[in-house]
């Protein structure tokens, strides 16, 4: 705990955060705070951009290895199409140019007739929401295709 301490007093450090401008944030891990769109608009000029392996390995060395398991949630869905000569390739295509530039886990699915890619594991419509937000922000021309759905979401017991 002492060095992640250590590790975020630099890092505001760096972005130049003095002691008046501290946030206080209560989460129930680092990672979800990190993980906030909303604590970053109260600092201008900063941008977390991560990788989701950086994200579950950081949890794997702070919480250890726990089990996954699938509960009931939320993901934002980015695309559908039942079109059976082109919605698989596009599905792929889609998931391999956004796989490196956000930070929650894409699925690609096919539930008959339809081909689908929904993005993160959300536990409430809220974080489901934020993202959604930030997403279409990024992406503005999604935003027509762009809805958060109920689904099945895999997180650590």
């Amino acid at each position: 705990m002492k060095k992640l301490t250590i590790i975020l007093s630099l890092l505001f450090a760096l972005c130049g955060v003095r002691a008046e401008d501290t946030i206080v944030v209560v989460q129930n891990t680092v990672i979800e705070a990190i993980q906030r769109p909303n604590l970053l608009d109260s600092m201008p000029g900063v941008q977390v951009v991560q990788d989701s392996m950086v994200a579950e390995l950081l949890e794997t060395a702070m919480f250890g290895s726990r089990e996954l398991v699938e509960i009931d949630g939320y993901r934002v869905q980015i695309y559908s199409s039942n079109q059976q000569q082109t919605a698989k390739s596009e599905a792929l295509n889609l998931e391999a140019r956004l796989k490196d530039k956000v930070s929650q886990t894409i699925y690609v699915t096919y539930l008959p007739p339809f081909w689908k890619v929904r993005i993160g594991d959300f536990r409430t419509y809220e974080e489901a929401r934020e993202y959604k937000k930030l997403f279409v922000q990024l992406y503005p021309n999604m935003v027509g295709d762009t809805y958060i759905v109920r689904d099945k979401i895999k997180v650590r017991q």
